[in-house]
Formats: structure tokens, C-alpha cells, sequence
């Protein structure tokens, strides 16, 4: 199936959503969370909870804009955590039985909120990495086109097409690490099911097996749209200097976040060919680097995973 093919409508486009972990998938559906994992045994555990989120219990954060915003966050933690679970059964065998049973410096200071600790800790590690990355190191490499009375608006686009290409580095890069690669395969599985679920097919291997492997609702897509939506919105605020430059940036990400989710959730319905022409970026980057072939038994788990979220009444997840 080519690119171009992939914004033509199933028959139903839903808001379930995953992400490829260690050895599995996360599930995201409207009212549960799955993750399923493959063991080292060939088993399949399959781990369901309720979810209970912020859009859920309040109106207030399932406003535009607002719930871009607690959606990406929520995302992150969900995300991590599920990375956290799937780590553990990719750690079994490698530690003794001392090592297991040896107190860390969370389980000592945080003991019964470890978990929760650990968590914001690897999320704010995340959130400085990607502030390193995507921020300041293009802001810096912009200011060698600097001379003088540059344009701000040409320096912020120079600035936004330097973190797209550092993006690019990265993504690539990390795709060429042989278990990062497989995880690629787990995200290619991902959305092979959520194809195949759209167009109203059994969830079968065989069925799963013949949908491709990039999705024009992937969460790479909408990280796109965040480096794009960020050229326009900060060309408003000029080539302060460097230190003021950052903090326009980080004060700026939740609104250019909440925008690039409303452009999103408008694109993502849509079968016209802006819609095309937006979503074909993200595609891009899915096709070279972060979604791969997966095996059968890859969708074998995407299939446990996505079973589990759904709710058999199709409008309650539906893309609205």
C-alpha cells in the first residue's frame, strides 16, 4: 500500500492508540489500559487496568487546547510506567537472586511510592534530554546564522528546520540499535491491528498481516506537527537572547502542544488532500526509521493487547 493510500477512510477511524514497548505493546482504548508482553518463554502476560484520567473526572481538562496538553502528559506517564513493567520481564534471568532482593535508594526514601517516584524522576530526565536536544542545541547551532540584523522570522524557521533534521539524526540513529529495532517491529504490529480494526476485519494473524505498517494517526506524526506548529508560534517573540530564547520555548511548548493536537484531531478525520499533504511528514519518518515488519508472533501480542481495550460498542471509541 502506498503513502498516499493510507488517508483513504475505513470504514471506522478510532482514537485507540498504543506504543511499542520492550517485548510488547501498550493499548490505550476509552475506558482500559492493556499491556501485553512476550516472555522469554514464549508466553503472553497480559496486564488490563481501568483508566481514570483528568478528561475523565473533570470537563475542564477536555477543553481544546487543555486536554492536548494533559493528554500528552498523561501519555508520557502511561508510557513510561508500561516501559517500566516490560523491562522487568527483559531483566529476568540477569539478576541473581541477591540482586533482586537488595534495596535501592528509591525503596530505602520512597519505599510504598517508589514506583510513582521513579516515574517523574525517568520523566523529568526525559523532558531534560528532549530540552537538550530539541531546544537548545538548535537554538545554539542557529546562532552561527545570526549576523547582526538577521530576520528573526528566518532565524526561527532556520531554528525549526535544524531540530527537525536533528530529529531525523536521532530517530535514525537509535533505529540502528538492534533492540530499539525490534521494538520498531512491535510499533509496525501496533498499527497493523489498529488497520485491521478500522477496516471491520477479524483480528486475526492472517487478516492483521496484510495492513501496512504506517499509520497516519501515529503519536510521530504529532511530534511532527509540534516542531512545525513551534516555527510559527515563536516567530512571533523574535531572537531574544539565548537564555530568554529558552525559556519562550519551554513557556511556549504546552500552547504550541495543545495546538499541534487540535490540528491533529482535525487531520486525523479527514480524507482531503491537505489532510494528505500534513499527515505525509509523519509518514516519512514512520516509513525510514520508526516502525519495521513484524513477525507473526509480534501480532500475535498487538492482537492480546488490542482485544483487551475494546469495548465492543465501536462510538465509544470512535475519532470525533
Amino acid at each position: 500500500m502506498r503513502i498516499k493510500d493510507l488517508n483513504r477512510a475505513p470504514k471506522h477511524i478510532t482514537t485507540i492508540g498504543g506504543q511499542a514497548l520492550i517485548e510488547g505493546i501498550l493499548m490505550r482504548g476509552p475506558k482500559d489500559l492493556a499491556i501485553a508482553i512476550r516472555k522469554s518463554d514464549g508466553e503472553i502476560i497480559l496486564k488490563e487496568e481501568k483508566l481514570n484520567t483528568l478528561g475523565m473526572r473533570h470537563k475542564f481538562f477536555r477543553l481544546p487546547l487543555i486536554r492536548g496538553v494533559v493528554g500528552l502528559i498523561e501519555s508520557m506517564a502511561f508510557g513510561i510506567r508500561a516501559l517500566m513493567y516490560s523491562a522487568e520481564f527483559f531483566e529476568e534471568g540477569l539478576e541473581d537472586e541477591e540482586d533482586k532482593n537488595k534495596e535501592t535508594f528509591f525503596d530505602r526514601i520512597f519505599k510504598d511510592k517508589k514506583e510513582d517516584v521513579e516515574i517523574v524522576f525517568t520523566l523529568f530526565i526525559s523532558l531534560a534530554v528532549a530540552v537538550l536536544l530539541f531546544i537548545l542545541l538548535p537554538s545554539l547551532i542557529t546562532n552561527f546564522f545570526n549576523r547582526g540584523e538577521a530576520n528573526p522570522f528566518l532565524l526561527n524557521l532556520i531554528e525549526g528546520f535544524v531540530r527537525i533534521l536533528v530529529f531525523l539524526v536521532y530517530i535514525v540513529a537509535v533505529s540502528k540499535m538492534e533492540d530499539v529495532g525490534r521494538v520498531f517491529k512491535y510499533h509496525g504490529a501496533e498499527h497493523k491491528a489498529i488497520h485491521c480494526y478500522e477496516h471491520g476485519e477479524e483480528l486475526t494473524v492472517e487478516n492483521i498481516k496484510k495492513y501496512p505498517i504506517l499509520h497516519p494517526r501515529c503519536g510521530t506524526s504529532f511530534l511532527f506537527m509540534v516542531m512545525i506548529v513551534s516555527i510559527l508560534v515563536l516567530s512571533f517573540f523574535g531572537w531574544p537572547n539565548p537564555i530568554k530564547r529558552v525559556l519562550i520555548r519551554l513557556i511556549m511548548l504546552p500552547l504550541i502542544a495543545g495546538i499541534s493536537y487540535e490540528i491533529n484531531r482535525i487531520i486525523g478525520k479527514s480524507n482531503s488532500r491537505l489532510a494528505y499533504i500534513i499527515s505525509y511528514p509523519g509518514l516519512f519518518i514512520q516509513k525510514i526509521a520508526t516502525v519495521k515488519e513484524p513477525d507473526e508472533e509480534q501480532i500475535e501480542v498487538a492482537i492480546e493487547a488490542l482485544k483487551a481495550v475494546l469495548t465492543g460498542k465501536k462510538e465509544e471509541d470512535l475519532w470525533r
